[in-house]
């Protein structure tokens, strides 16, 4: 109907005016939406009339966002109310009064849009043979009753029949039953006293027939499981229920899913700016970041610390910031008057039965961000199966975050340490050492056994048997992928338990450990924890008083610092203890790779003629030792020599040495693998490529080039095929095929800055000299 034909505005009439002011405020409908804390889809249905004039509330926020004057504001409001339905003479309003009404929304309420928008697109245009159910969880401290609450007010008008909430108190010991909460539901809907049904069914039954005619809006807050919401629930008509629970009620049929999340950083800001102020914040910006950072993006958290600061207003954010840095008494601080950020914890906490408990707490001695099922399981001290079991009823509950790839969980970093709280309160320190002890012997024998997958000779020590045997052969990685995949998942867990075995005594376990990691190491040198790895095996070797594993130990660790962190004065430092101790010894292998390692840190450090005379050194005392091991050794020198002849200009008398590596390759090094010779001659080959191109013998260069990328490919050694990669690219530009040059250019770039290479910049402007000359 029009104006004419009903005597007030029809709807147009304020899309109009609200298009009219929008104009004139120089807003877009985006930048609208935001100040006014309206969906961007319902400010549009305002504009073209398609939604009944709206309430004050929303009114209101239009208008100060509008930044209109009295009389704008008035005309705005007055046409609003003219579109606003009104009850007809022959249906009076119903005598009852609404006893679950929504309670107060808070004004400060930030973030969330993406989930608002959603729930106000079901609210526009509900189905009315299926009405919409949307459940509302996570983990304690998100803010889920806060957002259902806020949404509800803002969906208000698109139910004017009513909006109820109900408090089914899930967490508490005795959760509201459905009959009960079925009741209070009917109650509030106008029925009375004597007219309730006695069964749980037929109370089921008369709420689904009262709410099939009506537009209501139903909150069910604080759900506990799937058989208390079911009840609740209409069955048809156009009612929306939210529903919030901790638990992820994976039983629930045919509902709409809103997981919340923890804030953004800029959105942890945002809310202590709308808490405090703009100008408070503002003073102290990079605080404010910390502040949230320390309260780890959690919106409870973040609002605690904002209330605190609300109540002690001449008290800086950056001393909060600094008292919540220290972990002990993190939790302590956030607290603000009722609101506990423990208290919170504890309600889930207490949810728990002993078991799962135990999970939870003794879970947060893992090392690093994340852990798996087999630590969980051995500090719990339960199969792993069941252990498992329970960390997925823990994700339920939202007390864990799990992995979406692979089979790991997370702690948010404050119910970590609400956890330990529970280990010292209930394990007490003996089981809790007792626990990681039991932990750190069983991950460093499978770290060892896994690592041993990629041992490329017979292993020397035979102390190390037992580091052969994997602790749990039902779930050992059954190959070298398998291997691989755990030693980089558990890496910060293994390491960790390294570090507690040193500190410990347990030396000899970690010699072996770091012993089985040795050629491991090699294929992934661009992992930064190795000098740390050798290093503890380094003092657990003196600390037995075994001079030549000492020997052997500083030359792994000196090869760490030289290859994997870059650190060439400590490798030098470091190799210059290892000859020392292996000349007393009169170890010529020991010496060569001790000459060897110095020799690549002199290079680095622009000492060209000394490492040149100390690899000339070297490859005399390995050749003379006719162990296998001293042969890859002597191979390994010699060709660094080469390499370094040809960065100082000689070519020539490079390539000479590189030929001859290449031909003691072919000839096969007695007692040594198939694949780690390939490897040794891949190295040759691009040497000789390096040599070949240095010469200007680019063609030449190609096939060896080639060969050396596809075997350290093969091999998924990316430290070396990333160079490998550069180097071919570098040879196929001096050739003109400027096409898969480029490419390998740009993927070698990428994997040499990931890994951190000094040849990066290497990359960079290879491919900047490429640009040039296609501009050219």
């Amino acid at each position: 109907m029009d104006t004419e034909e009903t005597g007030t505005p029809g709807r147009g009439e304020l899309g109009r005016l609200l298009l009219e002011l929008r104009a004139a405020a120089g807003l877009s409908q985006e930048e609208l939406a935001h100040a006014a804390g309206v969906s961007v889809r319902a400010l549009a249905d305002l504009e073209r009339g398609r939604t009944r004039g709206p309430q004050r509330r929303t009114v209101q926020a239009l208008a100060e966002a509008l930044r209109l004057d009295a009389a704008d504001a008035e005309r705005l409001e007055r046409t609003a109310s003219l579109g606003r339905p009104r009850p007809r003479a022959e249906e009076p309003p119903p005598a009852h009064r609404n006893t679950l009404a929504l309670p107060r929304d808070i004004g400060d309420f930030t973030a969330r849009h993406r989930a608002l928008d959603r729930l106000l697109a079901l609210a526009a245009d509900p189905d009315p043979a299926h009405p919409p159910v949307v459940l509302v969880s996570g983990q304690p401290g998100l803010g889920k009753t806060t957002f259902a609450v806020h949404a509800a007010h803002h969906l208000a008008e698109h139910f004017p029949d009513g909006q109820y909430v109900v408090d089914l108190h899930g967490m508490g010991p005795e959760p509201t039953t459905p009959r009960d909460a079925l009741a209070r539901l009917l109650r509030a809907l106008g029925t009375p006293e004597g007219a309730l049904p006695a069964g749980t069914e037929d109370r089921a039954g008369l709420l689904r027939d009262l709410t099939g005619g009506r537009r209501l809006l139903l909150l069910l807050d604080n759900a506990a499981d799937e058989e208390q919401v079911r009840p609740l629930l209409p069955a048809t008509g156009r009612s929306l229920t939210l529903v919030t629970s901790r638990h992820a009620l994976a039983g629930l049929e045919a509902v709409h899913r809103v997981e919340l999340g923890l804030l953004r950083r800029e959105e942890s800001v945002e809310l202590l700016t709308r808490i405090l102020g703009a100008d408070r914040v503002g003073r102290e910006a990079q605080a404010a970041r910390d502040l949230a950072d320390r309260c780890g993006q959690l919106p409870l958290a973040v609002r605690i610390a904002g209330q605190r600061l609300v109540g002690r207003p001449h008290e800086r954010l950056a001393k909060l910031a600094a008292q919540l840095a220290e972990q002990s008494s993190r939790l302590d601080l956030l607290k603000a008057g009722s609101l506990e950020v423990r208290a919170a914890f504890a309600l889930s906490y207490r949810q728990l039965d002993e078991e799962a408990r135990r999970v939870l707490r003794r879970a947060s001695l893992a090392a690093g961000g994340d852990f798996g099922p087999e630590t969980a399981a051995i500090l719990a001290d339960l199969p792993r199966a069941r252990a498992s079991r329970r960390a997925d009823e823990l994700v339920d509950a939202g007390l864990l975050q799990p992995d979406p790839a692979t089979d790991r969980y997370r702690f948010h970093d404050l119910l970590r340490l609400f956890a330990r709280e529970q280990v010292e309160a209930e394990d007490g320190p003996e089981r809790a050492a007792a626990a990681q002890d039991r932990t750190d012997r069983w991950m460093l024998r499978r770290a060892a056994a896994a690592a041993l997958f990629f041992d490329a000779e017979p292993h020397p020590a035979a102390a190390a048997e037992e580091t052969r045997t994997d602790p749990d052969p039902a779930s050992a990685p059954a190959d070298r992928e398998q291997a691989r995949a755990w030693l980089e998942a558990e890496r910060e867990q293994w390491l960790a338990s390294l570090r507690r075995a040193a500190a410990a005594g347990l030396h000899r376990q970690v010699l072996d450990t770091a012993d089985a990691m040795h050629w491991f190491s090699d294929r992934n040198q661009h992992w930064e924890l190795w000098p740390e790895v050798f290093g503890h095996s380094v003092g657990a070797a003196r600390a037995l008083g075994s001079r030549r594993e000492e020997a052997v130990h500083l030359n792994y660790r000196a090869w760490a610092f030289n290859l994997c962190v870059f650190d060439y004065a400590s490798g030098l430092a470091t190799a210059d203890a290892a000859l020392a101790v292996a000349r007393e010894l009169g170890d010529r292998q020991q010496c060569g790779w001790a000459l060897g390692y110095s020799a690549g840190a002199l290079h680095q450090l622009g000492r060209i003629e000394e490492s040149h005379q100390r690899l000339r050194e070297a490859a005399v005392h390995l050749g003379a030792d006719p162990s296998p091991q001293s042969k890859l050794g002597e191979l390994t020198v010699l060709n660094s020599l080469g390499s370094s002849l040809r960065h100082a200009g000689q070519a020539a008398e490079a390539l000479e040495i590189h030929r001859r590596t290449e031909e003691i390759c072919r000839a096969g090094l007695p007692g040594q693998p198939e694949e780690l010779v390939g490897l040794y001659l891949a190295v040759a080959r691009q040497q000789i490529g390096n040599d070949l191109a240095a010469l200007g013998r680019w063609a030449e260069a190609e096939e060896p080039m080639r060969f050396a990328l596809a075997r350290f490919e093969a091999a998924r050694m990316r430290s070396w095929s990333a160079p490998a990669r550069l180097d071919l690219g570098l040879v196929l530009t001096g050739l003109g095929a400027t096409g898969e040059a480029r490419q390998l250019l740009l993927d070698a770039r990428d994997s040499l800055v990931e890994l951190n290479s000094p040849r990066r910049q290497e990359a960079v402007d290879a491919l900047r000299a490429l640009a040039d000359r296609a501009d050219a």
